[in-house]
């Protein structure tokens, strides 16, 4: 084969092969059906980008799901939250106050995370469930969010607060924008056209309390 000849062969071969791996641009997969769930939930919490964020690559249009992940959300970031403080123990193994800080801290996390496992009981899979324990969802995610600020409140060294606040914070974030949505879960389901009457009546009798109800 004469070398011209083997060139052009050797050209369209590539051009074949460049061709045959070409990987196809990925579409946006977000639907103006889903957009308009995520911003008629978001439109009622503080930090619209993070929750917006948040919920943009849930694969359901079901305001059910959404609220459920954005509470999902903040239970992983408030175990991330221990995991922080587990970690920076041993650094201030002899600094009293800084230890008897972070122990109280883990405490009010772990007390946080007893009443999420009361939460999913009472928001069940579904946007009726929601509804009919709707005070009680409310209820429980505001003692999350209180869990959390009083663990930062109790701290008053500015250094030691800033570490801890930079390790929680997400966490602390995550359940105001679930309690955001909560107390303004009327105006989500005026948005959205959920006709589903919420239950402002506490469910929560048959649940047995957490163990930091023991506590003080």
């Amino acid at each position: 084969m004469n070398t011209p000849i083997k060139l052009a062969f050797l050209i369209l071969c590539i051009a074949l092969t460049a061709t045959a791996i070409v990987v196809p641009v990925k579409r946006d997969a977000v639907t103006p059906e889903h957009e308009k769930a995520v911003a008629g939930i978001c439109g009622v919490v503080q930090d619209k980008r993070l929750c917006s964020i948040t919920l943009k690559t849930v694969p359901s249009n079901d305001p059910a799901v959404l609220v459920r992940h954005l509470a999902t959300a903040a239970e992983s970031s408030v175990k991330k939250g221990l995991k922080f403080l587990s970690g920076i123990k041993p650094k201030y193994k002899g600094d009293k106050f800084a230890t008897t800080c972070i122990t109280s801290c883990e405490k009010q996390l772990n007390n946080a995370l007893e009443d999420f496992s009361d939460f999913w009981k009472a928001a069940g899979k579904d946007i009726t469930s929601m509804a009919d324990n709707y005070f009680t969802c409310k209820k429980k995610m505001t003692s999350i969010f209180n869990y959390q600020s009083s663990c930062l409140d109790d701290i008053y060294d500015k250094t030691l607060l800033k570490e801890v606040q930079g390790g929680i914070g997400l966490g602390k974030r995550m359940s105001s924008e679930s309690l955001d949505v909560f107390d303004g879960m009327g105006k989500v389901f005026n948005t959205l056209n959920i006709k589903t009457k919420l239950n402002q009546k506490d469910t929560d009798a048959l649940l047995p309390p957490p163990l930091s109800f023991y506590y003080y």
